[in-house]
């Protein structure tokens, strides 16, 4: 135990810089995509209820969509990484090709998906007909930049691997530049412009209509169109990715490739899509407790969303780390290179419940002024100040996991803690209580049930994570090579 400690000192002194290195522009393309949904929202909302509600539950499809696309993607990291650490560079290329296939074909499943399948949805959720109009016309439009985000994310998880994290940083600002004055003109057309900018326009952007929340999937999908086109540019002519000629001599579709990039990236898309998914029920089952229950719900969850973008972000720059060190044939030093990536997410997790200590009750104000609301979500927050250490040690030793290709597993885990525990918990805390000692215990009772998923999850997780580098780094186990 003392030899470990020793080497996991050691470790973090000359492995925490340039993990932090990677992570922060991680954290920032989160930001920044996160951004331009807030943006969305309130721009829409600003034009009529019946946008805004058409945009939030055209969101609650194609976000979950988009997501399990960029789990699924995300398998391309790891492969990246360890060849990169291998040196094996000219190998790098034909996988990345690969990737870009797959991106095609879910991006085009995706966008049928929200082509085909709203309308029922719509029906069977009760969704008012004329919100179910104008969401159709929303995701509509937002399909036709599914193809643009999947190939995005691919060569985002390209880039990523090859330790460049700057540019989806960069990328996504440039998304967020496109959304925002897009969104301007599309949704609010000719009569938004000329309150902006006066009489002096000419006649024909005057005349522009203003499309609403249809206009919000245009500038939606222009946005991902743009990500998708600066990411091809920059890949193209930057010398970071020289040595992978990425661009030259297309490679067909090798379906052993495919099947160890989906191997590994599915079980990501569908451990994200459970997460996804927890929270929207969750929502839904907390919808009929009225709505200060439920405001206080949204404004503790949007503020403590926020401050997970910085664990997330580590949890994936630490993957690549894992991954390299792999690659390199270094499965001792491996090992170290995750716990010390566990070591600093549980040093993230205590400075962001000390944040949200110090913060919560201006912050709070910002999001409303009634008393009640605030009241309630200042008691959820001060829940998510006990979940942040398992929040942010779950997703890290998720991460930790992926550089090792040990994903499977992570699905399993997920799905039975978040699932099982987390919902089949909160909801019969919430709704029964707990065995004649406590009454039902409503909104408390779903975040407590979170918090006891989340822990779960993060103990399974960390086993999983001791079993899997000790025995790699003794010789008894093997990772899957590319």
């Amino acid at each position: 135990m003392a030899s470990f400690l020793s080497d996991l000192l050691s470790i973090s002194r000359t492995e925490t810089r340039p993990l932090i290195r990677l992570t922060l522009p991680i954290c920032g393309a989160q930001l920044a995509q996160a951004g331009m949904s807030v943006v969305d929202i309130m721009m829409t909302g600003r034009v009529s209820a019946t946008d805004l509600a058409a945009v939030s539950v055209g969101s609650s499809l194609w976000l979950p969509l988009m997501l399990f696309m960029t789990g699924t993607l995300m398998g391309l990291t790891p492969i990246v990484a360890q060849l990169l650490g291998a040196g094996a560079t000219e190998r790098i290329r034909p996988n990345v090709h690969q990737a870009l296939w797959v991106a095609v074909a879910l991006g085009i499943v995706a966008a049928l998906l929200l082509w085909v399948m709203v309308t029922p949805i719509f029906r069977l959720m009760d969704v008012p007909p004329d919100v179910a109009v104008r969401s159709a016309a929303y995701l509509a439009a937002v399909a036709f930049g599914m193809p643009g985000v999947a190939l995005f994310q691919a060569l985002r998880a390209f880039s990523d691997g090859m330790n460049h994290t700057r540019p989806s940083l960069w990328i996504s600002l440039v998304g967020l530049g496109v959304n925002i004055p897009s969104n301007f003109v599309l949704i609010y057309g000719g009569a938004g412009l000329t309150g902006a900018f006066g009489d002096g326009l000419p006649a024909w952007v005057q005349s522009l209509p203003a499309l609403g929340a249809l206009g919000c999937g245009v500038a939606t999908a222009l946005s991902m169109w743009s990500m998708c086109l600066a990411m091809i540019l920059y890949t193209r002519r930057s010398r970071a990715y020289r040595g992978v000629a990425l661009w030259h001599s297309p490679t067909p579709p090798h379906w052993r490739m495919i099947g160890e990039l989906l191997y590994v990236g599915v079980p990501i898309g569908v451990a994200i899509f459970v997460e996804v998914t927890l929270f929207t029920l969750i929502s839904l089952f907390i919808a009929s407790l009225g709505e200060v229950t439920v405001a206080a719900h949204q404004v503790a969850l949007n503020y403590t969303s926020l401050l997970f973008m910085l664990p997330l972000a580590l949890s994936m720059a630490l993957t690549v780390r894992v991954g390299n060190t792999l690659g390199q044939g270094h499965t001792a030093r491996a090992r170290m290179v995750a716990w010390n990536g566990i070591l600093i997410s549980l040093a993230i997790a205590l400075f962001n419940s000390a944040l949200l200590w110090l913060t919560a009750e201006p912050v709070i104000g910002l999001y409303t002024h009634d008393t009640d609301v605030q009241r309630l979500a200042l008691s959820l927050v001060l829940l998510a100040m006990l979940y942040q250490v398992s929040d942010s040690l779950q997703v890290n030793l998720a991460g930790a996991l992926r550089g090792y290709k040990d994903t499977r597993i992570i699905m399993i885990i997920t799905m039975f803690a978040y699932w099982l525990v987390g919902l089949g918990g909160g909801h019969w805390l919430g709704t029964q209580g707990l065995a004649g000692l406590w009454a039902p215990m409503g909104v408390h009772g779903y975040w407590i049930g979170l918090i006891a998923g989340l822990t779960v999850a993060a103990v399974l997780l960390s086993e999983r994570l001791r079993r899997r580098a000790k025995g790699v780094a003794y010789g008894k186990l093997d990772v899957p090579r590319s």
